[in-house]
């Protein structure tokens, strides 16, 4: 189901984005949608790129480690001091 989308764009801002379609023999309205297309799409291999890169770093720190118990007991030990 196709949806209808408006946004309101100054003459400057209008008259770019025609020229911008008309160099790629697009209509105005196809050259929006490949846009958003293209952004969403940048935006998800950015967020993917992003969570690689902190999982990467965070493999390569060290933390303290034990069990449930352990971590429990060393967090109140810590609140007593």
């Amino acid at each position: 189901m196709s949806k209808r989308l408006q946004v309101l764009l100054s003459d400057e801002e209008m008259e770019s984005v025609r020229r911008l379609a008309k160099a790629e023999n697009l209509s105005v309205g196809e050259y929006v949608r490949r846009a958003l297309r293209e952004d969403g799409l940048r935006r998800q291999l950015r967020s993917a790129s992003a969570k690689l890169a902190s999982i990467r770093e965070a493999t390569r720190l060290s933390f303290p480690t034990g069990t449930i118990e352990e971590m429990n007991r060393g967090i109140a030990e810590g609140y007593r001091q």
